[in-house]
């Protein structure tokens, strides 16, 4: 969902970087809807994993010692299991039909169709990121967490159209990479000004319910985690791309973008890992498991889409 977005944007701005990497991003769209049904184990160990999901029988008195009333009644009524479900089931259905309608032929390059796209997007991975993500941490909150994990999907994309741009046959020209190189430099400060600025808003103020997010993050070696996504997610990926020379080189771009990739996959377990009620044996083991799906599912996925891309590079690099 990332790619489509990109595809969204470029439909709103034109530029030849979006005619080489538009196709494959729609295709590969195809699979949303696989994506969906593998959150079903979610909804089913939903007790498991949320803390707040067993007591929900107990009401709003499960946060009167640690929320005012009214604070309380609204948080009571968001985090009740059957609405989670509604809601969830609601944001996976939007985005596998705005995935769906982004392959019509009078949509695939609709502004208008691609502006309401964006907004409602936004929304509702805004929401899909407070709802499957914060609420691990029900009393923890941030302001800036939606946009967050909204722009990590879209930096994500990209650096996956970067890979792919890298593997056409013939590769298109050097100024595509240019462009394709500098959104990724935007994206990645983008990202780091997001993320860093949350940090010193919520560190600075030091206020328990809101600094109880990252003193896990700071314990069990997710400290040493921290400083990775640091240098891989901003700082050698945001150098790189400075120079000019760097951007128009495929090989180079291609290694970056699944760095990028890589790095991306780091701060979703950053993210996720230490607000969950599991001690370290217990995620030793998923995160093997997790690597081979995520690399199995990358390999299928860029195979597919250099299949995609092959077929349609000799138009779109001239574009």
């Amino acid at each position: 969902m990332g790619g489509v977005a990109n595809v969204w944007v470029h439909n709103l701005t034109g530029g030849r970087w979006g005619e080489v990497i538009r196709e494959p991003l729609i295709e590969l769209s195809r699979i949303m809807w696989i994506l969906a049904l593998l959150f079903l184990p979610v909804l089913i160990g939903m007790h498991d994993l949320y803390s707040w999901a067993p007591g929900a029988s107990v009401g709003a008195q499960r946060w009167a010692e640690e929320l005012p009333a009214e604070n309380a009644l609204f948080k009571n009524i968001w985090l009740t299991p059957w609405f989670f479900v509604v809601r969830s089931v609601f944001y996976l259905f939007v985005w596998a039909l705005l995935a769906s309608l982004s392959r019509q032929p009078g949509l695939r390059r609709s502004a208008r169709f691609s502006a309401v796209a964006l907004i409602v997007y936004g929304l509702t991975v805004s929401l899909a990121a407070v709802d499957w993500v914060m609420s691990l941490m029900p009393i923890w909150y941030s302001s800036v967490f939606g946009m967050l994990a909204g722009l990590s999907q879209a930096l994500a994309g990209m650096a996956l159209a970067a890979v792919l741009a890298t593997r056409m046959r013939p590769l298109p020209p050097r100024l595509v990479f240019r462009d394709l190189g500098n959104l990724l430099l935007m994206y990645v400060m983008t990202w780091a000004y997001l993320a860093f600025t949350q940090f010193l808003i919520i560190w600075s103020e030091n206020f328990p319910h809101e600094i109880a997010w990252y003193i896990p993050r700071m314990e069990h070696g997710w400290l040493y985690v921290a400083w990775l996504l640091a240098l891989f997610h901003f700082f050698a990926p945001f150098l790189i791309l400075l120079f000019r020379n760097a951007k128009e080189a495929p090989a180079l771009l291609g290694s970056l973008g699944a760095e990028l990739l890589a790095a991306h996959q780091l701060d979703v377990w950053w993210t996720i890992f230490p607000s969950l009620p599991v001690g370290w044996l217990q995620w030793l083991w998923i995160v093997p498991l997790m690597l081979v799906a995520f690399f199995v599912a990358g390999y299928v996925v860029i195979k597919t889409g250099a299949g995609i891309t092959t077929s349609t590079a000799a138009g779109a690099g001239h574009v």
